[in-house]
């Protein structure tokens, strides 16, 4: 089995996902306070299968958790920035650690390309951010260079929806088999 990302965790080799899956995790990332019943409804499914394929889908780490979109600025966190790192090669899992321990860090990724490291930061304020890049960023010995992009604006995209009047890619008036 394949291990799991950061916590060393066997989690089971990816499966495909059909169409009522896809449906589900559509409907569950525009709200994921969305009841097994309204969920079932929309899918075309009983609930017992809804519920089934929900568990399922958290048991082979799809759906990774449930949280709330925040509205950073009016949780009075109103200077957001993108963060590029170059990182001392093979220092990843360590610079990784320290990152996470920020305050505000919102979003980590290693990447390819120019830097090594895209950092996700909401902050109070630019004097705030300005304290969190030049004292803290910086002073980790395995962090070479630092670039910081202000963001003036950010909207969060909704999942792709499904075609028109259909539910899991079905015609309207077609059933949906039964099963998980």
């Amino acid at each position: 089995m394949a291990e799991g990302g950061d916590r060393g965790e066997q989690t089971p080799p990816p499966r495909p996902l059909d169409a009522i899956d896809r449906d589900i995790l559509r409907m569950l990332q525009t709200d994921g306070r969305a009841s097994i019943r309204s969920v079932a409804e929309r899918v075309h499914v009983s609930r017992a299968n809804a519920y089934a394929r929900i568990n399922r889908l958290i048991d082979d780490g799809v759906i990774r958790g449930f949280s709330a979109r925040v509205n950073h600025e009016r949780a009075g966190q109103g200077a957001s920035a993108y963060i590029t790192l170059k990182i001392v090669q093979n220092s990843w899992r360590t610079v990784r650690e320290q990152l996470q321990a920020l305050p505000g860090a919102a979003h980590i990724a290693l990447v390819s390309g120019d830097f090594d490291v895209l950092l996700l930061v909401h902050t109070p304020d630019n004097r705030t951010l300005r304290e969190l890049v030049l004292t803290r960023l910086q002073s980790i010995p395995e962090v070479l260079s630092t670039r910081t992009l202000l963001v003036f604006e950010e909207t969060d995209l909704d999942p792709a929806p499904g075609p028109p009047g259909t539910a899991a890619g079905l015609a309207p008036d077609a059933e949906p088999p039964e099963g998980p």
